[in-house]
């Protein structure tokens, strides 16, 4: 069975504005989107899902969905702030969704195959979509047999502000053994530096970051779940808390329940973190189109 593509497409832009999801970048009005789904398609993978919100449906379908029909299946599901485990209501003050993990477990009921989840407004580029299509096809039928794809953090820089990134440490055979949030990441003449209580400190430049582009087996839905529980028993009325997936990675690898084998990729991850960035993407996508990478028209 072919995996299947995860695509976090329920939140808004907090520092870009507006659904930057639908925002045309490419040559013939391609969405970051678009490329990330051409780029499955040709890696392997055989169906996308997406999370979204439910009052986006109408729009998501006419706009988005429309375009990969007779193309590769697609399905939808709903990220609600009410939507948890039963016996838990969330307090009726709260606005944020609760998080990258939450919207994952929204996945449950379409997804039994291996698969892998990224955001909807990350350029990942097409080698990074091969590597993971290969992990996730070679674990098919196994558990605990986890990926992220860890970028390196020269490839992943704004020319337009500092950016926040989950470094991850290794072990000797590239699993996962932390992934530690530097929220101050920037290019400091020729050396990648962070800054944390006023302390500037330098990464190498091929240290591996995540940009939130993780393969998973089936069962981690079942024990994401657990971990959702256990989070809002502590978290159910506060109006900001966050499951994120970093988290529920980390518990299970110190659990022993799972190993995530950190895969290398030579892509540059692009993406518009602030609205000065657009210009940027518009541009290094002609030039992937210019060398042939990609067509013209994707769809």
């Amino acid at each position: 069975m072919k995996p299947t593509l995860f695509v976090l497409a329920a939140g808004m832009g907090s520092r870009y504005g507006g659904l930057k999801q639908l925002d045309g970048v490419g040559t013939s009005g391609e969405t970051i989107m678009d490329y990330s789904v051409f780029d499955a398609m040709r890696a392997g993978f055989g169906k996308v899902v997406f999370v979204i919100r439910k009052d986006f449906e109408d729009d998501f379908r006419n706009i988005v969905l429309s375009k990969y029909q007779d193309k590769i299946p697609c399905e939808i599901c709903f990220q609600s702030i009410d939507k948890l485990p039963a016996g838990f209501t969330p307090n009726p003050d709260r606005t944020k969704p609760w998080g990258t993990n939450h919207a994952v477990l929204m996945g449950k009921e379409l997804i039994h195959e291996p698969f892998a989840v990224i955001n909807a407004d990350d350029f990942y580029g097409k080698e990074s979509f091969q590597v993971l299509a290969d992990f996730l096809t070679s674990v098919e039928g196994k558990r605990g047999q986890w990926c992220m794809v860890g970028y390196r953090v020269q490839n992943t820089l704004s020319e337009n502000g500092s950016v926040s990134r989950g470094v991850c440490s290794t072990d000797k055979n590239g699993y996962l053994t932390d992934v530690v949030e530097r929220t101050k990441i920037e290019e400091v003449g020729k050396k990648v530096i962070y800054t944390e209580n006023g302390v500037d400190t330098e990464l190498p430049l091929n240290t591996p970051v995540s940009m939130n582009m993780w393969g998973f087996t089936p069962e981690y839905f079942e024990m994401a779940e657990q971990g959702f529980i256990q989070f809002l028993k502590a978290n159910e009325k506060e109006l900001k808390a966050e499951y994120y997936i970093p988290t529920m990675v980390n518990n299970a690898i110190i659990e022993g329940k799972a190993t995530c084998k950190v895969l290398d990729t030579p892509s540059k991850w692009f993406g518009v973190t602030y609205a000065e960035d657009r210009p940027q993407v518009v541009m290094k996508i002609n030039e992937l189109v210019h060398k042939g990478i990609y067509p013209t028209k994707l769809f």
